[in-house]
């Protein structure tokens, strides 16, 4: 068992989380600000956010401990 038990995983899980969404939003919204300033008619910033969102859905399950049942 871990020693930090259940409660102390969860808060570590949903920080990491945290994290990984800040750092999408912050680097999602300075690709549309370039996006914008560069090629206003081709957005192609939505790529990358799709690409790294279908990660940080599954990392959210995650943290969530949607996987703790789960075995392979």
């Amino acid at each position: 068992m871990n020693p930090e038990g259940k409660d102390g995983q969860h808060a570590r899980r949903m920080r990491g989380f945290r994290l990984h969404l800040a750092g999408y939003v912050i680097i999602a919204l300075c690709l549309a600000l370039v996006n914008y300033l560069a090629m206003p008619g081709a957005w192609w910033f939505v790529l990358f956010v799709v690409g790294w969102g279908a990660p940080l859905a599954i990392h959210a399950a995650y943290a969530m401990g949607l996987f703790d049942g789960w075995r392979l």
